[in-house]
């Protein structure tokens, strides 16, 4: 498969992300709709963080079944487990710790509100004092996506470099259905705090969440490395389960408990729903 083919598979994989952003823009401003739009985010990102792990677990797996069969030592075991926890500490704590430093400097700075129409792409790059915490947390959801995109994509980079068309196709049919729950997953904090995003702040978002499955398609062409796939997939775990917290924290301070339950158990349910699409592709 030639690099202009590959190219556009990882572009088609990445770009779905997009279907699910204008969701951000539905004003809800009961606080019941707000809460499940909230729990069904935390329930999709769930799911996300079980697809993650797993996958990034599988080359572990695998090195652990030659140790028990005699075929190899427990050096790739060692190596892999490292990376693997490595990884999953530099995603959750690098966040924790940038949080501490945002609030900080909300604590040291006026505080800035963009005008009417201001919002533009750069403001996603800065993301600095002026933005309330949705926003914040948008962009987080954004950041890890984004790093779990890139080690999608080079799943499928891999995969057309090596002649497997059939396979690389598959991939990208599923993680399109992947990327277009998970833009919802990026704009629900926005939706559950009744924020309505422009449209150039969605696209930035959009860029940062599915811009990678591009990028990790391109790499991915043209070297196959299971130790840098389970650090980009440990490293987005690591910050979707900080997103996960968060989410929950928010969740937590509404009275209406049940609706949490339902909207966390909607949500595992998309993400469970096209994974089986997914698997009965043969991907």
């Amino acid at each position: 498969m030639g690099v202009a083919q590959t190219l556009v598979l990882g572009f088609v994989a990445g770009v779905t992300i997009l279907l699910g952003l204008p969701l951000g823009r539905v004003r809800a401003s009961a606080p019941g709709p707000r809460l499940f739009l909230n729990a069904i985010a935390i329930g999709v990102l769930t799911f996300l963080l079980w697809d993650v792990l797993a996958h990034a677990w599988e080359p572990i797996d695998s090195a652990l079944g030659a140790v028990r069969d005699g075929s190899a030592g427990l050096l790739p075991v060692l190596g892999d487990g490292a990376l693997f926890l490595g990884g999953l500490a530099v995603g959750l704590l690098s966040l924790a710790g940038y949080e501490q430093w945002s609030e900080r400097r909300q604590h040291a700075e006026p505080r800035l509100r963009p005008g009417p129409g201001a919002m533009a792409a750069t403001e996603v790059a800065r993301h600095g004092s002026g933005w309330d915490a949705a926003r914040r947390l948008a962009l987080l959801i954004a950041v890890g996506i984004g790093l779990h995109n890139f080690g999608e994509g080079l799943a499928i980079g891999g995969s057309a470099a090596r002649g497997e068309i059939a396979l690389a196709t598959l991939l990208v049919i599923g993680f399109a259905l992947h990327n277009a729950t998970e833009g919802f997953g990026i704009v629900a904090p926005l939706a559950a705090a009744g924020e309505r995003p422009s449209w150039l702040l969605l696209l930035g978002l959009g860029l940062i969440g599915g811009g990678p499955t591009f990028l990790g398609t391109l790499l991915g062409r043209q070297f196959s490395s299971a130790a840098v796939s389970i650090v980009f997939l440990t490293l987005a775990a690591g910050s979707i389960l900080y997103v996960i917290i968060q989410l929950v924290g928010v969740a937590l301070r509404s009275p209406s408990r049940s609706l949490l339950y339902w909207g966390v158990l909607a949500g595992l349910a998309v993400g469970f729903a096209t994974d089986m699409v997914v698997t009965l592709g043969g991907a």
